[in-house]
């Protein structure tokens, strides 16, 4: 339980829907005086997080959390999931490359602006695990670098030459496929956010993988109850220590907020951006932005398991050990 004297705590996420509330004062941390940090784009204060700590609390990319927590940093997740998407939608090809299907990226070289950026995780995963497609024998080349600086990438992940973007790479044809600028756009209420991008491609001018996505989405939803997870929020280990009242209260004030907005989307008010990207996903998952453990487990489980199989993470992890329990 918190004391009298509120814990100043510097919190640095991005403003959506479900965070206005909160960021607004009108949903309260109890025993926290907040001071949230604006930092634009978001993406930014994931890096400033994993490589110096700055905030008590972050959001960040739940891969680069996972990543970085297995290599020490000092910070843990809670179970508070701020933005989702499906990932079928977003990997595009050339039309002269000879690809008719996922298992033909076998053998060619792809771009992702990072080999460890959500998006990339997901459809590699998505791919690998309901298509049979060989990962290790596709050659992955990035043009931006890690969060996470101590991370070691598998043998078939390249860096652009210099110089060369991934749009110059695809032009020319020394890519025969890669991830758009915001992967999953041109759909009904699909968001735009930079940082959820796996590349810097933008479509029409090449081929969708997979042509039907949101068809595929639903299916593969209904099959493996795979809601995919990206950004999430840390809260510093030596605060949690400190304050163990500090990670339910936190779950609580996110929980309220989020439960504001979808009361906001379910009367057809304009929020944010992202209202109809999650009517859509709400229309097929129920909750669109559902937090918790429990909830959670079989997304957050198969993040990591994509994470291992495509040699970002060393070893299979326990989610309980990932996460802070909120319910206790």
């Amino acid at each position: 339980m918190s004391n009298s004297t509120p814990l100043p705590l510097k919190i640095a996420i991005a403003t959506y829907g479900h965070t206005a509330a909160l960021k607004q004062g009108k949903v309260a941390i109890e025993g926290v005086s907040p001071d949230f940090i604006e930092v634009k784009p978001i993406i930014a204060a994931f890096r400033r997080m994993v490589r110096d700590v700055e905030f008590d609390v972050c959001e960040m990319a739940a891969a680069t959390y996972m990543i970085a927590r297995e290599n020490g940093a000092p910070f843990k997740a809670l179970p508070v999931f701020l933005f989702r998407r499906f990932h079928h939608a977003g990997l595009v090809y050339r039309d002269d490359a000879g690809i008719h299907g996922p298992k033909d990226l076998e053998g060619k070289r792809a771009g992702v602006r990072a080999y460890s950026v959500t998006t990339g995780i997901w459809t590699r995963g998505i791919m690998t695990n309901e298509y049979g497609v060989d990962n290790s024998k596709i050659t992955w080349v990035v043009d931006d670098e890690e969060h996470v600086k101590s991370l070691v990438l598998p043998k078939n992940v390249e860096q652009a030459p210099q110089g060369k973007s991934l749009v110059d790479l695809m032009a020319s044809g020394d890519l025969s496929a890669a991830f758009t600028d915001n992967a999953g756009i041109g759909r009904a209420g699909a968001p735009a956010d930079g940082w959820q991008s796996g590349g810097r491609i933008k479509p029409p001018e090449y081929k969708e993988m997979f042509p039907d996505a949101e068809k595929l989405e639903a299916a593969w939803f209904a099959k493996t109850g795979i809601y995919p997870v990206h950004g999430l929020i840390v809260v510093k280990d030596e605060v949690l220590a400190r304050h163990p009242w500090l990670g339910k209260a936190l779950y609580k004030a996110f929980l309220e907020s989020k439960e504001i907005y979808l009361k906001q989307l379910a009367a057809g008010e304009s929020v944010s951006d992202k209202d109809e990207h999650y009517r859509a996903m709400g229309k097929i998952v129920g909750d669109p932005l559902p937090y918790g453990i429990e909830a959670n487990r079989t997304s957050i489980d198969a993040m990591m398991n994509y994470s291992y199989q495509q040699g970002l993470l060393k070893s299979k992890h326990a989610v309980d050990d990932m996460f802070i329990d909120p319910s206790i």
